[in-house]
Formats: structure tokens, C-alpha cells, sequence
């Protein structure tokens, strides 16, 4: 991941957004990005010891050619990283105005305490702040934005909020000469929430139609080899066959159908030593199945399908809707697929593995009648099923 991010910064004024389902690694790649690259640390002691340390030269000018080597040392701990996490700061605020007042403020203490030599201006915004940095030190910033869309998910948010927010974002990246680059992560592509030109200077990276960043984010076959032989290594009473971690956590595909397996649900199987669904219901899935058990678009025949085993048609738009605006079927399939509920492939929606299996028979033993309507779903899928 590194290797490709390195010629971004060093071309500066990068900005990409990659988007995917939560638990897919997202958090972690981010924090490994600003340690990577922040001057707050010393990281020598852990990336010296990664593969990025394997691809070490002495000649800057290769990195342009990912067959040579890069000496990696020149870009470790070399620039100033702004990290924010807008999930801490959706997690503690009641309504938008506190949300964007505690990022605001706690990022330009940091700044004013970073560079207390650079004369700020008395009344001066986050971005103001950042351009008198850079024109008073040419000192440019590497921005590390985690999980910018959660504050979607809150209930107080209004469409005046999100375009506020979208907004304040533009002023931070766009057309500024002291970013190197921008990371930016997500559930839902920000093009959705960008009306024209407001925000037209990201790369969007999405789990269905790009593979550029794909094999970084969840686990390849080849991964979990390697992770279910070091799991035997070490476990004395082995609970947990290759074929287990298969069926209960592939399913998932990139644009290029390699196979992908959820990381989170493997590595809690491997470290308890024991095979079960870890998918953890967020209010994302709460709110989905509620159109789901409310029938909104006829959903519920495409999910019993889906149940029974069989991939159904969709239209999938990876840039869709929260889960509160959704009102058509192919919006409330692209929102499971964003979520991470189904996968996408071939222009059909299916449920992945066993895991997730295991939350829609959940969902489908909560109401009686759905359990009803199901059983009848499934012997019409079979009386109707050519032979």
C-alpha cells in the first residue's frame, strides 16, 4: 500500500477516497498510513521490520517504477500528518453544530501548538490556519481522514448538515497548496453527497468497481493460508478447518473476482479458536432490516431467494443512499452490498457465507410472519424451478 501511496506524496496535491464495508480494515490502514508517515514518531522499529523495508534503495527517482526498489527511510516520519477519526467526535455529539465545532476547535489547538512561531490570524478558520503555515514554512501536510461519512448515520443530521459538511471538506483539500495528499475513508463514496464541483478533486476507489487498492483491504485465500497455518502452529486443540474459515467468511469478490474474506471474523476465530458468526449488528443493519421486514420495494422475495441460496438481478449503485433515505429495491440492495450485507458479482446480489447467513435467519426468526411468508417463498422458488 505504501509503494503506491509514496509517488502520490510525492507529487502532492493527491486526494483518493477508498470505500468499503465496515470491518474491512479500513481503521487499521489508516493509522498504519499516519504512523508511516507522521514527524510526531519515530517508526523505524516497526517498519523496519515490514515488507516495505524489503524494497529499500538508495535512488528516490525509482519509486516511479513499482519493479524497482524505494528507500523507504525517505518518506518514514518525514511530514506533518493531520489524523481525525470522525467517529469520535460523531460518537460524542448531539447534534451537527458540536460535531464540527470539536473538530474544528481541537485540530487548530493542535496546529497553534505545533507551530507556535507562525502568526496566525486572531479570528482565523481551520484553513486559513493551514495556509499561513504553509506560506510562512513551505511545510506541506499529508491529511489522514477515517471513517468521514459516520456522521451520516447520526439521526439529527439534516440535508443542510451534510452539505455543510461536504462543503467545509472541499475547503479543506481542494485547490491548496499545502496538501500532499489526501487519504480518505469510508462506507459511502463521497460523489453521492458532492453536487457538481463541490468535491471533484478525489479519486474514488469503490469495492465493486475498482481494483487498484483492492488487495489491501480484507483478506485473499493466500492470506488466510498463511494465518490458518501459523493458527495450527500454535494452538494445541485445533477447533478450526481451512474449510470452516471458507464457508463461514469468504464470499466476498473484488472487480476482478479474486476472493475475499472478512478479516475481522477471521482473526476472532483464530484467536478463540472457534468458528461462529462475529458480525456485530450495527445500526446500519437495524435500520435495512426494517425495510426489509416492511416489505418496501416487494424486498422480501428477493431476500428469501437470497436465503434459499440463489443470486438475484440488481442494479447496483455503490454510491447509494444512507440506510434513512432509501426508497426503491436496487437502493435498498446497493445499501446491503455498501454495508457489507451482500456481496456483488456479475451483476447479481447474493449473500456471502454463513456468517451473514446467520443474521438474515436471525432476522427472519424475529417476526413469525416473515418466517411464514419465507417458507412459502422457498417452495415456490422450487416448484418453479426448471428440472
Amino acid at each position: 500500500m505504501l509503494r503506491k501511496l509514496i509517488p502520490l506524496v510525492e507529487e502532492g496535491n493527491n486526494h483518493i477516497c477508498i470505500t468499503r464495508p465496515r470491518r474491512f480494515g479500513k481503521s487499521v490502514m489508516a493509522a498504519m498510513i499516519g504512523s508511516f508517515f507522521s514527524k510526531g514518531m519515530d517508526s523505524s522499529s516497526i517498519f523496519g521490520n515490514l515488507n516495505i523495508a524489503k524494497h529499500s534503495s538508495n535512488h528516490s527517482e525509482d519509486f516511479f517504477d513499482e519493479k524497482k526498489k524505494i528507500d523507504y527511510r525517505a518518506y518514514m516520519n518525514q511530514y506533518n500528518v493531520i489524523y481525525i477519526s470522525f467517529i469520535e467526535a460523531a460518537s460524542e455529539s448531539t447534534n451537527y453544530e458540536e460535531f464540527i465545532t470539536s473538530v474544528k476547535s481541537i485540530l487548530q489547538e493542535d496546529l497553534h501548538e505545533a507551530f507556535h512561531d507562525v502568526k496566525f490570524r486572531k479570528t482565523g478558520t481551520v484553513t486559513q490556519d493551514l495556509r499561513m503555515i504553509y506560506a510562512q514554512t513551505q511545510q506541506k501536510f499529508i491529511l489522514v481522514f477515517d471513517e468521514w461519512d459516520c456522521i451520516f448515520h447520526k439521526e439529527y443530521i439534516t440535508n443542510s448538515d451534510r452539505k455543510s459538511y461536504v462543503n467545509w471538506l472541499a475547503a479543506m483539500t481542494k485547490d491548496t497548496g499545502y496538501v500532499a495528499l489526501t487519504y480518505m475513508t469510508g462506507v459511502l463514496p463521497i460523489t453521492k453527497y458532492s453536487s457538481g464541483s463541490t468535491i471533484n478533486n478525489f479519486h474514488e476507489y469503490t469495492m465493486a468497481t475498482d481494483d487498484l487498492y483492492s488487495e489491501y483491504f480484507g483478506f485473499t485465500d493466500a492470506e488466510v493460508d498463511d494465518l490458518y497455518l501459523r493458527y495450527k502452529a500454535r494452538t494445541p486443540n485445533c477447533n478450526i478447518t481451512r474449510q470452516d474459515l471458507k464457508e463461514w467468511y469468504d464470499g466476498y469478490h473484488t472487480p476482478s473476482s479474486e476472493r475475499m474474506y472478512n478479516p475481522r471474523s477471521v482473526v476472532e476465530a483464530l484467536t478463540r479458536n472457534r468458528i461462529r458468526s462475529y458480525w456485530t449488528r450495527t445500526g446500519s443493519y437495524s435500520e435495512i432490516s426494517t425495510y426489509i421486514m416492511n416489505d418496501r420495494a416487494d424486498i422480501k422475495k428477493d431476500v428469501a431467494l437470497m436465503v434459499s441460496g440463489e443470486a438475484v438481478k440488481a442494479d447496483v449503485e455503490e454510491y447509494a443512499a444512507t440506510a434513512m433515505d432509501l426508497g426503491t429495491r436496487n437502493e435498498i440492495l446497493s445499501a446491503m452490498v455498501v454495508y457489507g450485507f451482500l456481496n456483488y458479482e456479475d451483476g447479481k446480489v447474493h449473500i456471502p457465507n454463513r456468517e451473514l447467513m446467520d443474521e438474515f435467519a436471525r432476522t427472519i426468526r424475529e417476526k413469525k410472519t416473515w418466517a411464514i411468508f419465507t417458507i412459502w417463498q422457498l417452495r415456490q422458488t422450487v416448484c418453479c424451478r426448471p428440472r
